[in-house]
């Protein structure tokens, strides 16, 4: 009888053959099949495994992964910002160098204070908004997307977090104008498609065959959304709110010229632990005056 280290062991090992090196991956995989948490899984990893089922859950989970699948989508959760997070195909996978767009939007949000709204554009899982809310727990938060199914997720993850209260979810276009009944907001933040239709062909198996690729297509120069945010969304701004964006590599300087034509100043880079320009932040210079 195999212990649970056993069956993680003999799961590395598979998935290393294969070029997959992710220790973390493993072990996730086999505490999911377990019905058990990272830590409970490490505490009992000498336990011998009494139902026979489990070893034959992670041959099938090792399977999938060996397959492509990511592991996200085969645990239906993913960690971002310490935040456990719903995930399925209906959204991409949050990514670490988002983490960075995040941090800074609490920061502005927390300086903010009580009662100050944001609004997440590209909303997807609603991995951004839900980090601001759970970190700067006085300010009000809207996840915005297209997909009734990827709204269907970032509702999941406002119940699985406790964080209905300050958090709502709303179906729009950002390449439409809002909708009437948004409102005004302290800042806009919008991880939008950013990689050019071009390259996306180039995109790992993993994520070109499992991915929604709406998520990932920024059109021809990978520009696009960025350019419809600015012009259909900035009017939701209030008088020296913020927009911030994260891109791709080499498309800082191209995002800072749509903020500057779209009337924004005092517009900062912000660098990620890879040394690429990945966040952009400017200030709203002009007034929606309906508003």
């Amino acid at each position: 009888m195999d212990t649970y280290n056993d069956i993680y062991i003999k799961a590395r090992r598979r998935l290393r053959a294969a070029g997959i090196e992710s220790d973390l991956e493993t072990r996730l995989i086999v505490a999911h099949a377990a019905g058990k948490t990272r830590e409970e899984f490490l505490a009992s990893s000498r336990l011998y495994v009494t139902d026979r089922k489990i070893p034959r859950i992670v041959d099938e989970l090792v399977e999938r992964r060996l397959a492509g699948e990511p592991a996200a989508y085969l645990l239906g959760e993913w960690e971002f910002y310490g935040l456990p997070l719903i995930v399925n195909k209906a959204v991409m996978i949050p990514r670490v160098d988002t983490e960075l767009l995040a941090q800074e939007a609490i920061k502005m949000m927390k300086k903010l204070g009580r009662q100050s709204r944001l609004l997440d554009l590209c909303a997807g899982s609603g991995c951004i908004g839900l980090a601001v809310a759970a970190h700067a727990p006085a300010c009000r938060i809207v996840l915005v997307d297209n997909s009734e199914q990827a709204l269907a997720v970032c509702r999941a993850n406002m119940l699985k977090n406790r964080l209905s209260r300050n958090v709502t979810a709303v179906e729009a276009d950002v390449l439409e104008s809002p909708p009437d009944i948004m409102g005004s907001f302290d800042a806009i933040v919008c991880n939008p498609p950013y990689i050019p239709t071009r390259e996306l062909d180039a995109l790992d198996e993993s994520v070109r065959g499992h991915e929604p690729m709406s998520a990932f297509d920024g059109g021809p120069d990978g520009l696009y959304y960025f350019r419809a945010v600015a012009s259909n969304w900035t009017a939701l701004l209030k008088p020296g709110g913020r927009m911030a964006f994260e891109c791709g590599a080499g498309q800082a300087p191209a995002v800072q010229e749509i903020l500057k034509d779209s009337g924004f100043r005092g517009i900062n880079v912000y660098i990620d632990t890879l040394g690429i320009e990945r966040v952009i932040v400017g200030t709203a210079e002009r007034v929606n005056q309906e508003q």
